[in-house]
């Protein structure tokens, strides 16, 4: 495994280990991914077969406390990624506009990525052999794609006769002692309604192994050419399963003091209902799937005022977002330059011609987008706020390879990319 990152004051820096180097062996093994890594070096005695850039050899001895990391990242957690086979009726990726980089359509339905980054896996592509690795290595918890806990209808939506044994797989996780959390694509008239009503009880049966439950609304790109018929959920239809979903989330807080079962915000910004209180959210479970991302924000950005002082004069803000969220920084903005009478802020929601209008997030927000909007919009300021969310991670770069230099060689304004309540704050009263 290919080491791309040393931590400062870490035990690979110690050892004077470099990015570049490749981690071969450890005590005799070959690690196949990063959880085998993990695992062989949870022992306090080390041997590391160690091959330098240069490509000479090194064996490594040391010792070590039993919970220390090695603090390195690897250029890939994984020997190979194992794909999908399905043809869900909702898939995003094939949706993804055609000439895009590779890496966009990779369908990944890979246990390893969802116990090591949370990805979300639907099960039908796991061998026996992948169980036994499951248990052997108590890779828990995994994040479960269920959609649909009726074997039908499940087969249905994943297009593949495995997907009906949701019951078998689930059980299967249960007897390896691995926890999950789960999420549901809800397609209008195909797994609402009353089949949500059964797959929520369902799943709320399965606690404590089953830890959570995500409800995500589909969403419809302009390319998609699959000949099922798949809409989305308009304004009354939303409202319609916020109404539904408070039942049960009700049932569950009188029974065990949580929520269990999370609507995604784009209910809420649909059916134009406030975002619940931080409380509904317990500790966040799903926050990565855009659970309570928005509710996070907001009360960030109220904390955050508490302790900042009106730094900026006359500091001008554009702030470029997805139509989604665009009322509530609007609302946020507006209360910051009520304090701040010199803070000329103006929040710009961005269209996706890219992907269609209907995608309304930030997160998929492509530079071309962005770019036509600033120019339609343009004025000298001193800032340009861009979702950090609409960037590949670690890098400058938006879904279409615009990059954030592409817009600077074009606006003098500073552009800095943020991703939190917080920062969005700071960026506000600070030049």
């Amino acid at each position: 495994m290919k080491i791309t990152k040393i931590y400062q004051n870490s035990l690979a820096e110690e050892l004077e280990l470099q990015a570049g180097d490749k981690i071969l062996k450890i005590n005799d093994s070959p690690p196949r991914d990063l959880i085998e890594l993990r695992f062989l070096l949870a022992d306090e005695e080390i041997e590391l077969l160690v091959e330098h850039s240069g490509g000479e050899r090194e064996i490594i001895a040391f010792e070590k406390d039993i919970d220390e990391e090695l603090g390195a990242e690897f250029e890939s957690a994984v020997d190979k990624i194992k794909t999908c086979k399905n043809h869900c009726v909702f898939c995003f990726v094939d949706m993804i506009a055609p000439n895009m980089r590779q890496t966009l359509n990779v369908k990944d339905d890979d246990y390893r990525l969802s116990f090591l980054y949370g990805n979300f896996i639907t099960l039908t592509n796991l061998t026996d052999a992948d169980f036994k690795r499951i248990k052997n290595f108590h890779l828990s918890p995994l994040y479960i794609s269920v959609h649909s806990m009726n074997p039908e209808v499940r087969a249905k939506m994943l297009r593949t006769p495995l997907a009906g044994k949701i019951q078998t797989h689930l059980d299967k996780l249960e007897n390896c002692g691995v926890e999950y959390h789960t999420q549901i694509v809800l397609c209008p008239n195909l797994n609402d309604g009353a089949e949500l009503d059964f797959t929520i009880s369902e799943i709320m049966k399965r606690r404590p192994f089953a830890q959570s439950l995500a409800i995500v609304p589909v969403g419809v790109t302009k390319y998609r050419r699959d000949k099922f018929p798949l809409t989305q959920f308009d304004s009354e239809g939303a409202a319609k399963v916020i109404a539904q979903v408070e039942k049960f989330q009700k049932q569950s807080r009188a029974e065990t003091g949580k929520t269990f079962v999370y609507l995604g915000d784009e209910f809420y910004f649909l059916a134009g209902k406030e975002m619940p209180p931080a409380k509904y959210y317990d500790d966040f479970p799903q926050i990565e799937n855009g659970i309570g991302m928005t509710r996070n924000f907001i009360d960030e950005f109220y904390l955050g005022a508490k302790d900042y002082g009106l730094r900026a004069k006359g500091l001008k803000v554009d702030v470029i977002c997805g139509t989604s969220i665009s009322v509530i920084l609007k609302s946020l903005a507006e209360e910051e330059m009520r304090r701040n009478k010199n803070l000329d802020v103006r929040i710009l929601p961005v269209v996706n011609e890219f992907f269609g209008e209907r995608i309304n997030v930030s997160g998929l927000l492509t530079g071309g987008d962005i770019l036509n909007t600033l120019k339609k919009n343009n004025r000298n300021c001193d800032k340009i706020l861009i979702p950090k969310t609409a960037l590949r991670s670690g890098t400058e770069i938006f879904l279409d390879d615009v990059t954030v230099d592409d817009l600077r060689k074009i606006f003098p304004a500073k552009f800095q990319a943020i991703s939190s309540g917080g920062e969005f704050l700071q960026a506000l009263e600070v030049i």
